[in-house]
C-alpha cells in the first residue's frame, strides 16, 4: 500500500522531536473550539494514488472534518462510503469555476452525496495583468445566479475562497470589497484563506472585522518568513510552512474569527512536507489559548 503505517507513526514522533516547533501554550481557553479540519488538496498526491490509505492517514492525524477539493477519479458515492467507514465527514466540496457555472446540478448532487453543506469556488477567470472591474462584475453575476440555484433547489451554500488577485485597488477599497458588497448574502458566503489575504498585503484581522458575518469557512496556512507578496495569486508551494513558524499572526486571526460567522477551520498545506508539517500544525493550533 502506498501509504504505510510507519509513515503515520513517524509523523507524530517528528512533532515532538523537531526543534523548529513553535512554543506550546500552557493554560487558558482554547482558541479553537474543536479539532481543525483539513483540505484534501493538502494530501492531493496521496489521494491520487491511494484513497483508502490516505483517508487512514487523515484519520490518524485526528481529522474528522474534510473539505474535498477534488473527487480524485472516484465517485461521490464511493468517497462517501469510505469516509463514513472512518467516521469522517465532508463539510465542504470545492469545484472549479467551469464546473460550478456549467455543471451546477451535477456539482450540487455530488455535494449532497458527500454530505457537504457548502460548495466552494476558489478564483475565477481573470487577466494575467490583473483583475479588472468587468471581470469582477461578471463573476458577481455568476455567483449570485449559481448561489441562488444551490440554495433554493439543493439547500447548499456557495462560498467564495479568496486567492489574492482580488485585492486590486478599486475606489476606496479593492475589487474584493466590490465582490463582497455586490454578491447577495443570502446566496453567497465567503471562505477566508489567510495566506491569500496576507500575501497581497491585506490584514486578515481587519477583513474579519469588516465582513465577519459573511465568512463561514477558513483555510489556516502560514507563509515562510522573508517571502514578499504581490497580487499574482501565486507563490511557490514550498512557501507553505508549519503553522506558527511563518510570518502570519495566526493567534490574532483566530481571536478575531471567534467573533465571526466561521464554522469550519481547515488546515491547508501545499508543500511537499505535509507528512511532517501537518501533524506539527495540528499540535500548534490545539495549543493556542487566550
Amino acid at each position: 500500500m502506498f501509504v504505510r503505517k510507519l509513515v503515520l507513526c513517524c509523523c507524530f514522533a517528528l512533532v515532538l522531536l523537531n526543534s523548529d516547533m513553535p512554543a506550546v501554550a500552557q493554560a487558558g481557553r482554547p482558541l479553537l473550539k474543536q479539532h481543525p479540519g483539513v483540505v484534501s488538496y493538502t494530501y492531493r498526491k496521496y489521494f491520487e494514488k491511494d484513497m483508502p490509505g490516505t483517508l487512514d492517514m487523515v484519520k490518524q492525524n485526528g481529522f474528522t472534518d474534510i473539505e474535498f477539493s477534488n473527487l480524485f477519479g472516484q465517485t461521490a458515492q464511493d468517497i462517501r462510503r469510505m469516509i463514513d467507514e472512518r467516521g469522517i465527514r465532508c463539510s465542504s466540496f470545492g469545484v472549479s469555476y467551469e464546473a460550478l457555472t456549467t455543471q451546477t446540478d451535477e456539482v450540487a448532487k455530488n455535494a449532497r452525496i458527500l454530505g457537504a453543506k457548502f460548495v466552494r469556488i476558489a478564483g475565477f477567470p481573470h487577466s494575467k495583468s490583473g483583475l479588472t472591474l468587468e471581470e469582477a462584475r461578471h463573476a458577481v453575476q455568476e455567483f449570485n445566479r449559481v448561489g441562488k440555484i444551490l440554495k433554493d433547489t439543493y439547500g447548499l451554500t456557495l462560498v467564495y475562497h479568496n486567492h489574492g488577485f482580488e485585492f486590486q485597488p478599486y475606489g476606496k477599497g479593492t475589487l474584493f470589497d466590490y465582490i463582497v458588497q455586490h454578491t447577495n448574502p443570502r446566496y453567497v458566503s465567503l471562505e477566508m484563506d489567510i495566506l491569500w489575504v496576507h500575501f497581497p498585503g491585506q490584514d486578515p484581522v481587519a477583513l474579519l472585522k469588516k465582513y465577519g458575518d459573511r465568512f463561514r469557512l477558513m483555510h489556516v496556512k502560514d507563509l515562510k518568513k522573508g517571502v514578499k507578496g504581490n497580487l499574482s495569486g501565486s507563490t511557490d508551494p514550498e512557501n507553505d510552512v508549519t503553522l506558527g513558524t511563518g510570518q502570519i499572526d495566526i493567534p490574532a486571526i483566530l481571536k478575531a474569527a471567534r467573533r465571526s460567522a466561521i464554522q469550519h477551520y481547515y488546515i491547508e498545506d501545499e508543500s511537499s512536507n505535509v507528512e511532517t508539517q501537518v501533524p506539527q500544525s495540528v499540535q500548534y493550533l490545539l495549543s493556542l489559548t487566550e
